[in-house]
């Protein structure tokens, strides 16, 4: 067996713990989409083992949850759950910094982030990120409030710093000023859990760690 197979399997194991029948055939059916995925070299574990733990809670919550879910736009989010008539995009962000980038993996980071809230925060009613906890989002403030506080040099900001590493297609000043991020999930792939934090809550308690 592969070790990303047997790291899934032995991640099942502890979610299926006192798990109903009925989650564990979701959750089953989510690892086995995921194996083909990385028999296909689409996903790595780091990021699968957080969408696997991502997707109970969710699932938990009474949402029908897909991973790597096409949209509109020829881009794939992470995990796409529905509930009733609303839909719920989550994005994965593991804090990985490509070698390109190290002498600017603070700025990429932000660029990234924003970028990530703009281009999916417009496809679905809900849009949030998930985080392991040793790892700091880097979230402009101004997309943590509604789209009617952000100041257009705020946005301004946040579309020049996008600008400089999402060009194909660039993102939008409107894209920017309409995008929601509605929750964090931070996901502790060791014990298992997952923590909802409400964003405005997440930035303020973040710059204590020198985010500006």
């Amino acid at each position: 067996m592969k070790k990303f197979d047997r790291d899934l399997d032995i991640l099942l194991t502890r979610l299926n713990k006192n798990t109903d029948k009925e989650t564990k055939k979701k959750l089953n059916s989510l690892k086995d989409r995921l194996i083909r995925l990385n028999e296909e070299n689409v996903v790595k574990i780091n990021h699968s083992v957080m969408e696997l733990v991502c997707a109970k809670h969710l699932i938990l919550k009474g949402y029908e949850v897909d991973v790597e879910r096409p949209l509109e736009g020829g881009i794939i989010c992470d995990l796409y759950g529905v509930k009733g008539f609303g839909a719920l995009i989550v994005e994965v962000e593991t804090g990985f910094v490509p070698p390109d980038h190290a002498l600017d993996p603070a700025t990429y980071c932000k660029a990234r982030i924003a970028s990530k809230i703009t281009r999916y925060g417009n496809h679905s009613e809900k849009f949030a990120l998930g985080v392991p906890p040793y790892y700091i989002l880097q979230i402009p403030p101004a997309l943590t409030r509604p789209p009617r506080g952000r100041k257009p040099e705020e946005l301004r900001e946040i579309k020049s710093r996008c600008d400089l590493y999402y060009k194909n297609p660039p993102v939008s000043l409107d894209e920017i000023r309409n995008a929601r991020l509605h929750t964090i999930y931070v996901i502790d792939v060791d014990g298992v859990t997952v923590q909802e934090v409400d964003p405005s809550t997440y930035v303020e308690n973040r710059t204590r760690f020198g985010y500006t």
